[in-house]
């Protein structure tokens, strides 16, 4: 199965602007409470778990950069927002 027979462009850029709102509604995956753990705390991670699951064997390019954006996006969505905390302490 590859990721291109099932998902447009259009997902992709939802996926990397809103990814709990696109998990949320575009998604069949969810079960389990691991899922929804990293829905809630990591969703970038999550994504890059389920494209790895799922299209690791056909799309390697997309699952290298779902891990890409993965550990980039969370580790500056982090940054920001502990600079922001500490500008208001």
């Amino acid at each position: 199965m590859d990721f291109w027979d099932n998902h447009s462009i259009w997902f992709v850029l939802f996926m990397f602007m809103f990814p709990r709102l696109t998990m949320l509604f575009a998604t069949t995956f969810g079960g389990g409470v691991l899922y929804w753990i990293g829905w809630l705390f990591a969703p970038r991670f999550t994504v890059a778990v389920i494209a790895t699951m799922l299209y690791g064997d056909t799309n390697i390019v997309m699952v290298v950069l779902a891990w890409l954006w993965a550990l980039g996006g969370e580790t500056t969505e982090k940054t920001v927002v502990s600079r922001r905390a500490s500008r208001q302490s």
